[in-house]
C-alpha cells in the first residue's frame, strides 16, 4: 500500500470511500459544504476510546450547531463498531452520560486505507493501531487543524468544539483568537503591515478597539 504520509495544515484533505456503521461514505462529497471533525481512536471495546466516543455523541448536537459533522474511525470491522456501540448505548455509563447513542458513522478501515492518507498510523505506537488523531476539515475540504494524542490519554472535547468556533470566526471577521480565547472574548486585529498604518493604528486605539502595542490590538466583536 502507498504510504500518503501526514496531510498538513492549509493542504486539502485525501478523498476516500468507506464502509461505515452509517453505510458507504465518499468524502468529501457526501459533506460538501459541512466541516468535519474526521478523529480516529485505537481499537473498539477499549476503555478510554469508550469514555471519548460517549463525550462525542453527547456533544453532536453542539457540533452540528456549527455546520460541523463528526466522523470515527479505528482499524476494526464493521461488525465490531455496531457491537460496540450498542454495548455503549445499552450497558456503559460514564460521568452523567447514559444510553448514549453513537448517532455519527464510524469507519471500518481494516484495510488501514484512510489511516495510512491521514498518517494515523505511527510505527512507534502501533503497526495495526491507529492513534488518537483529530482532524478538523473546513466546508472547502481543507484540512484546517490537526491534534495529536497517545493512546493513554483521552482528548479534550470542549478544546475541539473550541478550536471549530475559533477558527469559524477568525474566517467570518478576518481576526485572530488569543490565548484560551472563548466566544464573546476580545479578538485580534490584524498586525499592521507598514509602519504607517501602525502609526495610524495606534492614534485610534480607544475607538472600538484598544492596542497593547502597535502590533497586538484587540475588539470586541
Amino acid at each position: 500500500m502507498e504510504e500518503k504520509g501526514l496531510p498538513l495544515i492549509g493542504d486539502t484533505a485525501p478523498a476516500f470511500t468507506a464502509q461505515t456503521t452509517h453505510g458507504e461514505v465518499n468524502f468529501p462529497d457526501d459533506y460538501q459544504g459541512k466541516w468535519v471533525v474526521l478523529f480516529s481512536h485505537p481499537a473498539d471495546f477499549t476503555p478510554v476510546c469508550t469514555t471519548e466516543f460517549m463525550t462525542f455523541a453527547s456533544m453532536a448536537d453542539q457540533f452540528k450547531a456549527l455546520n460541523c459533522e463528526l466522523i470515527g474511525l479505528s482499524i476494526d470491522s464493521n461488525y465490531s463498531h455496531i457491537a460496540w456501540a450498542r454495548t455503549i448505548e445499552q450497558k456503559i455509563e460514564f460521568k452523567d452520560m447514559k444510553n448514549v447513542h453513537i448517532g455519527f458513522p464510524i469507519i471500518a478501515d481494516l484495510t488501514m486505507d484512510v489511516a495510512h492518507k491521514y498518517g494515523m498510523l505511527h510505527p512507534g505506537s502501533s503497526s495495526t493501531h491507529a492513534v488518537r488523531a483529530t482532524f478538523i476539515i473546513d466546508d472547502e475540504a481543507m484540512v484546517r487543524a490537526i491534534l495529536y494524542y497517545p493512546q493513554s490519554n483521552g482528548r479534550n472535547m470542549d478544546e475541539i468544539l473550541r478550536l471549530v468556533k475559533a477558527l469559524q470566526t477568525a474566517d467570518e471577521h478576518g481576526v485572530a483568537t488569543p490565548a484560551n480565547w472563548q466566544p464573546g472574548d476580545e479578538v485580534i486585529i490584524p498586525p499592521p503591515p507598514t509602519d504607517t498604518i501602525a502609526a495610524e493604528r495606534m492614534e485610534g486605539a480607544g475607538e472600538g478597539y484598544r492596542c497593547l502595542d502597535w502590533f497586538l490590538c484587540l475588539k470586541k466583536l
